[in-house]
């Protein structure tokens, strides 16, 4: 049987207050899930916008934005159909994007685009020349909005780079600059920065994995999603025309987000990039492969210490949160593919794996764990030639 409201006996959808841009596996495990566990009374649906390519938004268009989440623990998986994303649209279709954002009643945009996908320089601006495709078309989206009718929202990102709401604000006040000045004081004003950590490994969803689901509940599902047991959401910041309840789905909100953003970037997304070069030159395909290799194991551990001495306050619990991710990794039934998380890394190493070299260089070490992760890379790139997968190809 196909999936869709209809064959699910769902009521109408819910109330479109959210827009999201860059489709992908990602936010359907993460955000997408927190809002959909949460919203029992239907008033905080999603229209969801792709990034590169529509086929997101086809799949899911096809089945009335439903999609089944497959939570895959060591022995077993557990299936969940998600209903939060009520619409999926083509990314290229600034039309759509401009009525969604425009909507008097859309409260919160939320961004997962990639490190890439913000396109900054070394000092956090954007080029209002040529601005990167996904910012350029919030910004665009957002003016819209305010010459309509002005009110404000939340605007949050959830990629891996520290301050990701902070250098966003940057990114649209340059964007806001080609406009007006009474358009950059509504900016100020009346939108809200948010800046989150987000955590949930999303590996490729393959053809078995659409095998499993019709073999587990009987529905056909072109476009399901498989994820760890294990979710993480802290965010800071204010949320001007109200949010869902996250926190009752174990979101977490603070006042000050920065240390929990560089422990997951850090700790998980830095080991991340240095097991996706260096166990690729070994010959392994996932992350679980990788860790039970004892030299990317040691590799690892060698880069967590110097992390460590960057990262040494106790409400961390740096200990606990490095045992808990040689198990998440060692999950082999997460087929956590190094080829995806080797994606564009000249930009993911600068604020996965500098940092912490930098405080290393600092302090007069010789930061051995971080040049292992850059010299795999260099060697990852020399044996991929022109078939290096990196938005900034042409300079590498």
């Amino acid at each position: 049987m196909k999936l869709n409201r209809k064959n699910l006996q769902l009521g109408a959808p819910a109330t479109e207050r959210i827009v999201h841009i860059g489709l992908g596996a990602f936010h359907r495990a993460h955000q997408a899930w927190f809002t959909h566990k949460v919203d029992a009374e239907n008033q905080w649906g999603i229209v969801a916008f792709t990034g590169r390519s529509p086929q997101a938004a086809d799949e899911l268009r096809d089945q009335d934005g439903l999609f089944t989440l497959i939570e895959r623990g060591e022995t077993e998986d557990r299936f969940e159909v998600i209903s939060s994303i009520v619409r999926a649209q083509d990314g290229n279709d600034m039309d759509a994007l401009v009525a969604a954002v425009s909507n008097p009643q859309t409260a919160i945009i939320t961004l997962t685009i990639t490190e890439a996908g913000y396109g900054m320089d070394a000092n956090g601006h954007v080029d209002t020349n040529n601005p990167p495709a996904a910012l350029h078309r919030l910004a665009v989206a957002l003016e819209a909005r305010r010459r309509l009718h002005g009110r404000g929202l939340a605007v949050v990102s959830c990629d891996n780079i520290p301050n990701n709401g902070g250098l966003l604000k940057v990114a649209m006040t340059d964007l806001f600059g080609l406009f007006s000045s009474e358009a950059i004081r509504w900016l100020e004003n009346r939108i809200s920065f948010v800046s989150t950590s987000v955590d949930r490994i999303t590996p490729k969803t393959l053809e078995q994995d659409i095998e499993t689901v019709l073999g587990a509940t009987g529905y056909v599902d072109n476009s399901p999603v498989v994820t760890e047991p294990f979710k993480d959401w802290i965010l800071q910041g204010e949320f001007p025309e109200g949010r869902p309840q996250w926190q009752e789905a174990g979101a977490k909100f603070v006042p000050d987000i920065s240390l929990f953003e560089h422990r997951k970037l850090w700790f998980l997304n830095g080991s991340h990039s240095l097991l996706a070069y260096s166990g690729s030159l070994r010959g392994h395909t996932t992350v679980a492969e990788a860790i039970a290799d004892e030299v990317c194991r040691a590799q690892v551990e060698q880069f967590w210490a110097e992390v460590a001495n960057l990262l040494h306050q106790p409400e961390l619990e740096t200990e606990s949160y490095r045992e808990a991710l040689i198990k998440r990794y060692s999950n082999a039934r997460i087929e956590h593919r190094l080829s995806q998380i080797a994606i564009d890394g000249a930009t993911k190493l600068r604020v996965r794996i500098v940092p912490t070299a930098l405080n290393e260089i600092a302090h007069g070490r010789n930061a051995a764990g971080c040049a292992t992760a850059v010299a795999a890379w260099i060697d990852f790139v020399l044996a991929a030639g022109s078939g290096v997968q990196d938005a900034r190809a042409e300079e590498i």
